[in-house]
This record gives structure tokens, C-alpha cells and sequence, in this order.
């Protein structure tokens, strides 16, 4: 064999693996709230091509899957490393780490609206995020006894798997929030670790059935009505995390879990703002990065 043959050899495995790294990262992003998996996927410059393949997917479909594979199995071996994180952090002071995670999720909101106002800003675009934003806080806030105790099963997980890929449809989008918010967000990651079949299969059949049904969709719409969109997505996310701390977070301040958490009620809240202010700064910083690459 020729040294040229070894070269390139060599140069499609390290191409290979890069891929895998690649899916990797993009599946920290998916799992973990306010990263999302379609803004790393933006960044690392595969983004379109998905979409275009999803949109289309016979057109010629054995190349683009060769070259989708590597990302894939980095995706997946992403979700699944994460997801022990996550499972040990929803223990005792899960109240604290759901701080935090908000506070990635509100570390995006600049590069979302920046986003949003990248092809002009109207009256009717604001007026589209404050409807968007009052109508889901609304529903998420005045639906905290029934939703909030969702009971797992396959409707339920397929549900979750249909709002977990819209992540990686819609970049800026972290479904996550309503994951947390409807109590299957650590579930979600206990079982993912555990390979719980029961929970992955009617998971990832809503993520496929997502993809497939929103990719072209998503396209055409972002296409045609970009700015309402992105200030329809701005919207949703800003009432979603706000709903988050009178339906979620401030619940878990209880007597039985700051007992469980060994802390008092004044160091419990001062450590989770301190929590969500770390995360703010860590998700800024990762959506000025998003800005330099995306350019």
C-alpha cells in the first residue's frame, strides 16, 4: 500500500472521528436545558445539511447516511454519558441544579432575540413573543396541579420524544424546559441510563416522527416568516422559564426537602440564585461563541 493510500486512509478515519465528536457534543447539547442540540449542530457546520437530508431524505440517501452515521453514534453516546450526570444531579438538590439549568436556558435569551432580529424587528413581531410568552406561562401556571404530576408511560414518552427533537429542528429552542416541568426531565435520564426500553423506544419514535414531519415544514416556514417565528420561539422560551420558578423551583423550597438538603430556607434560595447565575453566565458565553461561528 502507498503512502498516498495510508494518508487518505488516515484522513477519512480522523474525518470519521471527528464526525463522532462532533455528535457527541451536539448530544451534551441536546440533554443538557438551554444547549441546545440545533444550535451546536449550527455551530459545528452540519445543521443545514441535516435539514436538507431530513427535508428530502431519498435524495441520495446511501451517501448521506454514510456520512450522518458518525454523528449519530457520537449523539447517542453523548445522551447517554450526560444522562448519568443528570440523573446524579436530580437527587437530593434537584431544586438547586434546576436553577441552574434555567439559568442556561435564560443565558440564551439575547442570542435568541438577537436571532429573531437579524432580518428586522416589527410592532406585530414584539407583539407575536408577548403573546407566545403570556400564553404558555399562562398554561404551565394555571395548569401546576394536572400537569405537573405527568404519570410516565408511552404517551407520555412519545410526547416527550416528539418535544425533545424540536431542539434539534428549531436551533435556540430548549424543549427541556417542559420536560422539567412536567416532572419526566429526570425520569427521562434515570431511564435513558438504565436502558429502559419501555421509556426509549415510544421516545425516540416521537423524536423520529418530529424530525421527519417538522424538518421541511420548519424550512419552509423559517423560509417564508422568519422574524415571526423566531420571535414566536423568543417567546416561548421567556414564558416557560419564568413559569418555572413558581411551578417547579419554589415548590421544592419544602420543609421535607430542605430537611433532605440539611440547609435553611434563606441558604437554600441564596445558593440556587447563585446556581442560576452561573448558568446564565455559562450559557452567555456559549451563545457569544454561537455569534463568532455562526457569522
Amino acid at each position: 500500500m502507498t503512502d498516498k493510500n495510508l494518508e487518505n486512509k488516515s484522513s477519512k478515519l480522523g474525518n470519521w472521528l471527528m464526525r463522532v465528536l462532533k455528535g457527541f457534543i451536539i448530544g451534551f447539547g441536546a440533554i443538557v436545558p438551554g444547549l441546545s442540540g440545533g444550535v451546536l449542530s449550527v455551530i459545528l457546520g452540519v445543521y443545514d445539511k441535516a435539514m436538507a437530508f431530513l427535508a428530502n431524505i431519498t435524495y441520495r440517501f446511501k451517501e448521506n447516511f454514510l456520512f450522518f452515521l458518525p454523528l449519530g453514534i457520537g449523539g447517542v453516546l453523548g445522551i447517554l454519558f450526560f444522562s448519568g450526570v443528570i440523573e446524579a444531579a436530580f437527587g437530593t438538590y434537584a431544586a438547586l441544579f434546576t436553577s441552574l439549568f434555567i439559568g442556561f436556558v435564560a443565558g440564551t435569551v439575547p442570542s435568541i432575540y438577537r436571532n429573531a432580529g437579524l432580518k428586522g424587528r416589527s410592532v406585530s413581531d414584539m407583539l407575536v413573543s408577548l403573546i407566545s410568552a403570556v400564553f404558555v406561562f399562562g398554561i404551565m401556571f394555571l395548569g401546576e396541579q394536572s400537569f405537573t404530576a405527568v404519570t410516565p408511560s408511552i404517551p407520555a414518552w412519545f410526547m416527550s420524544g416528539f418535544i425533545f427533537a424540536l431542539g434539534f429542528v428549531v436551533p435556540g429552542l430548549s424543549p427541556s424546559n417542559f420536560l422539567i416541568y412536567f416532572g419526566l426531565y429526570d425520569k427521562m435520564a434515570s431511564s435513558i441510563v438504565s436502558i429502559d426500553f419501555a421509556m426509549i423506544i415510544p421516545f425516540v419514535l416521537g423524536a423520529v416522527l418530529c424530525v421527519l414531519l417538522l424538518a421541511k415544514l420548519t424550512n419552509y416556514l423559517f423560509e417564508k416568516y422568519y422574524s415571526k417565528m423566531y420571535h414566536f420561539i423568543f417567546g416561548l422560551v421567556i414564558g416557560s422559564t419564568l413559569a418555572i420558578f413558581p411551578t417547579v423551583i419554589f415548590p421544592a423550597f419544602s420543609l421535607d426537602n430542605l430537611e433532605a438538603m440539611q440547609l435553611y430556607f434563606g441558604t437554600a434560595l441564596l445558593l440556587s440564585f447563585a446556581m442560576f447565575t452561573v448558568g446564565i453566565v455559562i450559557s452567555y458565553f456559549f451563545s457569544r461563541l454561537e455569534q463568532r461561528y455562526t457569522e
